[in-house]
Formats: C-alpha cells, sequence, structure tokens
C-alpha cells in the first residue's frame, strides 16, 4: 500500500507551474489506470484546465451514493534547498512518508482509494455505490472545475461528498471539520519610471514602487492585527457561544501550536484567541514581495517596478466576489498619482458552514469513533476548500470533512510529510464510513 502511494507522489504534479503541465496529465493518467485497477470505471476527462479524474463502482439504485472527491495536483515545491530529501523522491523518517503531497493530498485520498480497494477484494461488493472526483487544480483554485460539476451534473448525483483534506486538532484525534475559510487571492503591480534609474540622479524626483508599495502593505492591518479595509467585517458571522465551549475543550495549547511554526511567538487579531483567529477570523496576507535589485552588494537604483502576491482568508459570510471590489477601491484610493496600479486577481473560493449533526454527519461521526475510539473534536478548518460551495450550489450536496492531515505536516512548505499511522487510519475511516452510510436509516 505504501509502494502505491510512493508511485502517486513521484509525479510532480505541480497545477501553478505550466512547464509541470505533462507531468500532471501523466498523474492524472496513473491514476485513473489505478482506479481502473480496483474495479472501477474510470476515465481521464479534459478540461479547460487540467484533466479530472471521475471513476465509479457499479450503481446500484437501492444504494445511497457517496461522492469521495480529493486532488492529485500539489504545491510549489520552493524553497528547494530547506527540503532534506528531494521532494518528489518519497522516503520514510520517523514513521512518516516525506514528500510534496504526502499529506496534501495525494496520502489521503489514496487511502480512501485503498480503502475502496480492500472492501471490494474481501466482499466483492461495496455497501454504496462510490464515486471518486479528483481534479488537478485545487491548488491554484479550482477553476475548471464548477463547469465540470454543471456538465457532468448526472453522472455526479449523490447523497452526500466524504473529503479527506483537512486536519485533525492531535494525533490520534478524531476530527470533524464542518467549515472552512474560504479565500481571495491578488497580484498588486505597481509601475513607475520607464526602467531603473540612478538613484542619485533621479532620487527625490520620482516615486519610488518598493518604498510605495511597502507603504500599503502597512496599511492593510491596524494596530491591533485587524484588517484596516473599510466594508471587510461587514459580513463576517460571528462566533457562537456553543463553538467557543467546543473549543476550549480540545487537546490544544499555545505553547504546541507555537512549536509546529518555529516562530518566536504568536502574534494576531486582538481580542481573540489562537484558535478563533485561525477559524473563525478573517485575515491579510502578503505571500511575497519584490521589486528592484536582489543581487549581491549594492545597485544604487530606483526599481522602475514592484509587485506583491497577497491572500485573504474569509470566513462566512463573507463574498470573495464582492470583496474584490471592496479591496481594489481601498488600494486605489491609496496609491499616489506618480504611479500607476493594477491589481490582478487569481484564484478565489467562498467559506463552507454545515450542520455537523445532520443525518450523514451523525453517520459520520459513528465511523470516526469507530476508527479511532476516541472522542471527536468538531473545529473549522482554517485552510480553503474553494470548490466545496460549488458542490453545494451546482449539485445540492453537503460535504463532511474529515481530516486526515496533523498540524505539523508541513503541507505547503519544505518537508511535507504524512504519519504512516494516519494513512492505516485513513483507509479504515473509508470501510466504516462507507459501511455506516451504506446501514439502513
Amino acid at each position: 500500500m505504501i509502494e502505491d502511494l510512493f508511485q502517486f507522489l513521484r509525479f510532480p504534479s505541480i497545477s501553478a507551474d505550466s512547464k509541470y503541465r505533462p507531468e500532471v496529465d501523466a498523474c492524472a493518467g496513473w491514476l485513473t489506470d489505478r482506479l481502473h485497477k480496483i474495479g472501477l470505471e474510470a476515465r481521464k476527462i479534459p478540461t479547460a484546465g487540467q484533466p479530472v479524474v471521475l471513476a465509479k463502482s457499479r450503481r446500484d439504485p437501492a444504494k445511497r451514493t457517496v461522492l469521495i472527491y480529493g486532488h492529485y495536483d500539489v504545491q510549489p515545491v520552493d524553497p528547494l534547498d530547506l527540503w532534506k530529501t528531494p521532494p518528489f523522491e518519497p522516503n520514510v523518517r520517523d514513521e512518516k512518508i516525506f514528500a510534496r503531497g504526502a499529506t496534501d493530498n495525494k496520502g489521503q485520498i489514496m487511502a480512501h482509494i485503498l480503502g475502496v480497494e480492500e472492501t471490494l477484494k474481501e466482499k466483492r461488493e461495496l455497501p454504496v455505490n462510490v464515486i471518486f472526483l479528483i481534479e488537478g487544480e485545487e491548488e491554484i483554485g479550482s477553476p475548471s472545475l464548477e463547469e465540470f460539476l454543471k456538465t457532468y451534473a448526472n453522472e455526479l448525483a449523490a447523497d452526500i461528498i466524504a473529503i479527506s483534506d483537512t486536519s485533525m486538532i492531535a494525533p490520534g484525534t478524531p476530527t470533524f471539520a464542518y467549515a472552512t475559510r474560504g479565500i481571495l487571492c491578488l497580484e498588486i503591480r505597481l509601475r513607475g519610471p520607464a526602467a531603473d534609474l540612478h538613484s542619485g540622479l533621479f532620487g527625490g524626483s520620482v516615486a519610488n514602487p518598493a518604498t510605495v508599495l511597502s507603504e500599503l502593505i502597512a496599511q492593510l492591518h491596524d494596530a491591533d492585527g485587524r484588517v484596516a479595509i473599510p466594508g471587510f467585517y461587514d459580513r463576517v458571522k460571528p462566533i457562537e457561544s456553543w463553538e467557543r465551549e467546543l473549543w476550549a475543550a480540545l487537546p490544544y495549547d499555545d505553547r504546541r501550536w507555537l512549536a509546529t511554526t518555529g516562530a518566536p511567538a504568536l502574534a494576531g487579531e486582538a481580542g481573540f484567541n489562537t484558535l478563533e483567529r485561525v477559524w473563525a477570523r478573517p485575515t491579510a496576507e502578503v505571500n511575497g514581495i519584490g521589486g528592484g535589485y536582489q543581487g549581491e552588494g549594492p545597485k544604487t537604483i530606483i526599481p522602475s517596478r514592484a509587485f506583491a502576491k497577497l491572500s485573504f482568508r474569509l470566513v462566512p459570510d463573507q463574498e470573495p466576489t464582492e470583496l474584490r471590489t471592496i479591496i481594489t477601491k481601498y488600494l486605489t484610493k491609496l496609491c499616489p498619482h506618480s504611479l500607476e496600479l493594477e491589481v490582478l486577481y487569481q484564484e478565489q473560493g467562498k467559506p463552507y458552514l454545515v450542520n455537523p449533526d445532520s443525518k450523514f454527519g451523525e453517520k459520520a461521526q459513528r465511523a470516526l469513533k469507530r476508527t479511532f475510539q476516541k472522542p471527536i473534536a468538531f473545529v473549522r478548518e482554517g485552510g480553503s476548500l474553494p470548490i466545496i460551495q460549488s458542490f453545494k450550489d451546482v449539485l445540492g450536496l453537503d460535504s463532511l470533512l474529515l481530516g486526515l492531515a496533523l498540524p505539523d505536516c508541513n503541507a505547503h512548505s519544505p518537508n511535507e510529510n504524512f504519519p504512516i499511522e494516519n494513512f492505516a487510519a485513513g483507509i479504515r475511516l473509508n470501510r466504516n464510513l462507507l459501511e455506516e452510510i451504506g446501514a439502513a436509516a
């Protein structure tokens, strides 16, 4: 089973970088063959971007149908020099599998695939009808998937969606995520002179794009860590009292969280604790910044251009499309007329919130208890799954978010890893989940 995952992990299926497009396509082909091998009808379906892998068991109209969603694309590996071993040469250290995509999301979706395979080998049938929908663009915001859902809606008819692409609050603690944050990504570009200028000859006579960019970024937050953009919080859904009570009882402490980050101290919006900031409050982050000379030694110039990449994590009931206008208006107002400002919008996705005590939510809770033999932690997820609200809008389906990632898995970072224990638990969870959903009542 680990060798199956290793084969999957060896594909550098980086969707954000066009030079890896052949590897992304090859990964989709391998995955299609692997799903066909376990006895499913599997196809690699082209989209405007990367292909979607769609696989289905033989349909029995008397059974419920579970759609299992995941993604085979991965994040870029930079900075490469911080990896202890090559990111696409998976290896095991300390009972963990290290590779890009080990947790996000190849390890988690492979656990579901192997769970279905085990059940078919042992029982020759599944307790439910199963549909696998595995895409190759999740890491860039799933731009092609909503149209795919509309086109193939009849084939995707199901009762519930199961997703393992979220986190566990602590090792061995079954975790049910009932909300995710949305996301809005953009790039700010400032243009000044037509080319870099001598800072002695021209300094003081033209605006410096790098300086102004720094000023814009500095005005994204106020002194209390709140996003300073007017209207940004207008739609934010308050944290419920029952949520605070549940979160206070979780196996969590700030010291362990801080140790995972390697930062000197925790920080964030005043008036909220760490879990509240990460799960239920929106944020604005600088993901990258550049402009001017970056080499060794001095080069006395006024750069002609500067840029910054930003991401905003959103919470219920914020609307990313509405916020695009609000953010652009704020940045435009701050930018002096001596520079040209361009705002490029990229990935976006809505936040998601569901009732964990629905009929299928209760079945998922029973599956988690059977798998881990411990009380369940009910959490919101700080990360984003941009397509989940589209599942609701287009297919009318809720999603069960049953994560297997640990806080120190280094998703999106060097040395990404997935504990073998969690991989095995994911296989058991799949089998228990399908049995519970397939049971009467």
